[in-house]
């Protein structure tokens, strides 16, 4: 098998990989905070399982970086999937018996197997030229596009599965998707052999600090848009189908309102990477902030069902532009030789986020109502505003430098 064949099946299976791991999400975006809500000790705790999806990804999204360069991709994503079909048997078992804590724990073992999918995209751009970066990044989100459609669906028909425990099946389902993606890359993804070679050649080369690399400005950038986009959307996707149904809308509303917004997550990834190579990537982190400005309008404006479905769908969009312009930026800013520990420390460092904005969703929809939770959200599209200027401005210092020594050069 060709060297550019192997690249082209293994993009494939990331990306089939990403539908099953959106679909496993899916689930989870869902269902999770209502079965939290269900399940709960205290009403205040709802919210805690799908956090803790979130929490656990913090504790192991670095680790799992370092430990693929030792063992590779192929067994790291093999064991991603392998603890993300045991939590989703422990979450069907507590389910069944009615035990919050218990499902906790199942949950933060998804959360471990949705920290390992989070390299997914950046293992199919390690393998191309710098300007194909992009769209191989958003080949393989786009393959989220039929779990954005099939994971909801999937989510409220498992749910009656088990006729006599309300959603104990869906996370049986879960369990059968993270088995698939085990046997997918057990079978067609082969660990790319230029790329180890590369990666041992470059050990040789002086490395950068971690220290070093988190101050640059291309990196302030793309974790700031990474950020941002995860953050806004976890925030407020989290308190979404709690607030619909509290709204007076129906559990399956809120399921269909979680598939549009899914569509809005992963449909735009087809273009996305065509649009960043056309306008660039400022212009495109630009149009996400100005999206996830209209879900706060729509989503403050009216509680009708409407103005759910847009609001959640102007926030997926948002996110898709952010976070595949960030993950651009990032697979732009280190070296081979440095992707392991840049590339863990930005995914640490959103998940550390992210956590936090899903676990304050929760406590503040109960206690402040939907309205806030979209509001609160209105600062961070300030800061990543001030932070992409600074950015551009600081490349443009750049270029001219680099102009003014070639010129010097050459005199």
């Amino acid at each position: 098998m060709s060297e550019g064949h192997s690249k082209r099946s293994n993009v494939a299976v990331l990306s089939v990989c990403q539908a099953l791991a959106t679909g496993a999400g899916s689930i989870d975006m869902t269902l999770t905070a209502l079965t939290g809500y269900q399940l709960a000790p205290n009403k205040l705790l709802a919210t805690l399982p799908f956090s803790l999806i979130t929490v656990a990804g913090v504790f192991v999204i670095f680790s799992a970086s370092m430990l693929m360069k030792r063992i590779g991709r192929r067994l790291g994503f093999m064991l991603g999937a392998a603890v993300g079909t045991l939590g989703g048997i422990v979450s069907f078992w507590a389910v069944l018996h009615a035990d919050f804590w218990i499902f906790c724990i199942g949950t933060a073992a998804v959360g471990i197997f949705q920290a390992f999918a989070q390299y997914y995209r950046l293992a199919a751009s390690d393998s191309v030229r710098d300007e194909d970066k992009s769209k191989a990044i958003s080949m393989v989100l786009a393959g989220g596009v039929v779990a954005a459609v099939a994971g909801p669906l999937l989510a409220s028909w498992s749910k009656d599965l088990i006729p006599t425990v309300l959603f104990a099946g869906s996370y049986l389902a879960i369990a059968a998707l993270s088995l698939v993606s085990i046997l997918l890359f057990a079978i067609f993804y082969g660990e790319p052999v230029a790329h180890q070679a590369s990666v041992a050649g470059d050990v040789q080369s002086i490395d950068r600090t971690i220290g070093v690399i988190v101050r640059t400005p291309i990196f302030m950038a793309s974790t700031a848009s990474s950020i941002v986009g995860s953050v806004v959307m976890m925030f407020v996707m989290t308190a979404a189908p709690l607030a619909a149904v509290a709204c007076g809308h129906t559990i399956d509303d809120g399921a269909n309102i979680i598939q549009w917004h899914l569509v809005g997550m992963f449909a735009p990834s087809f273009i996305t990477g065509i649009l960043i190579k056309r306008f660039g990537v400022p212009r495109i982190i630009f149009a996400g902030i100005a999206l996830n400005l209209v879900c706060v309008v729509a989503a403050t404006s009216s509680v009708d069902l409407p103005a759910f479905y847009l609001a959640l769908l102007c926030l997926g969009i948002g996110w898709n532009f952010l976070f595949v312009a960030g993950s651009t930026l990032l697979v732009q800013s280190c070296s081979p030789s440095e992707r392991a520990k840049t590339q863990g420390m930005a995914e640490l460092i959103r998940y550390i986020a992210t956590a936090i904005a899903t676990l304050a969703a929760g406590p503040i929809l109960e206690i402040e109502g939907w309205r806030i939770v979209n509001l609160a959200t209105l600062p961070l599209s300030v800061l990543i505003s001030g932070v992409i200027v600074w950015w551009v401005a600081s490349e443009r210092r750049r270029l001219r430098h680099d102009r003014k020594t070639a010129r010097a050069a050459a005199t």
